[in-house]
């Protein structure tokens, strides 16, 4: 009679080793990789306890978290992350459509999932390397990163912006928002620094568009990148 249950446990076993496979080879990931990142969530998750997020909103917050070991990014009385209503909706959309994805420094670009990209079909912009931008932004004397912006307008109307690094980059993309130049599906807002990146944050929160952003100086590349990977990865488990 004492061995009756064990059957039972080896063959929960045995499916969990299968889902954790299946899991795995979905995301393009070794199982000790994949192991160590649950791990790391449980770990986040055991810590964080009681948030006052939503499901989907968690799963993009939690992922930030883990690329930065900093639980303040979901602590609202602290650089907790804000959303707007329809921010994951309208990243759906926009990927569903294969928009463009507009980022801000090559910091952002190497964080992106490229795997991901390629699944979705959608393309990646980073332009603030063009000669063309290095050009203009030395003859007009603004940063690079402000010029990259307006010259990537065309790609970034319906399409994602993702800003980790550069305050600048940000406050140009509210203003051609503002100017009705451009109509993005969502600005993932997330620069870090000490000059003008809180500023720039709260401008966004105002601005009539579609936001992922947090609050005051905290951000950064490793951030925003995880941002846009998570919203990735929701959508395309959403398609199976």
């Amino acid at each position: 009679m004492k061995g009756q249950g064990r059957p039972r446990e080896k063959l929960a076993e045995g499916n969990d080793e299968l889902k954790r496979t299946y899991r795995a080879k979905s995301r393009d990931m070794s199982e000790a990789a994949l192991g160590i990142e649950e791990d790391s969530m449980k770990i986040i998750e055991s810590e964080i306890g009681i948030h006052g997020y939503t499901k989907a909103q968690w799963n993009i917050v939690r992922r930030v978290i883990h690329a930065t070991a900093d639980f303040d990014f979901a602590k609202p009385d602290k650089n907790g992350i804000i959303f707007s209503t329809n921010a994951i909706e309208n990243a759906f959309g926009a990927f569903k459509q294969r928009h463009h994805i507009v980022v801000d420094v090559d910091m952002v670009l190497s964080g992106i999932n490229k795997k991901s990209i390629a699944r979705i079909g959608t393309n990646l912009i980073c332009n603030i390397s063009n000669k063309d931008v290095v050009e203009i932004s030395k003859n007009q004397n603004k940063t690079r990163s402000t010029v990259a912006m307006r010259y990537s307008s065309k790609e970034i109307d319906g399409g994602i912006v993702v800003i980790g690094n550069a305050p600048t980059a940000l406050y140009e993309v509210i203003k051609m928002v503002n100017e009705d130049a451009v109509r993005p599906s969502l600005v993932i807002g997330i620069p870090v620094g000490f000059v003008s990146a809180s500023e720039s944050k709260l401008e966004l929160s105002k601005a009539n568009v579609e936001f992922i952003t947090n609050i005051g100086r905290k951000g950064g590349s490793p951030a925003a990148s995880s941002i846009i990977n998570a919203l990735m990865l929701m959508y395309i488990n959403s398609l199976n």
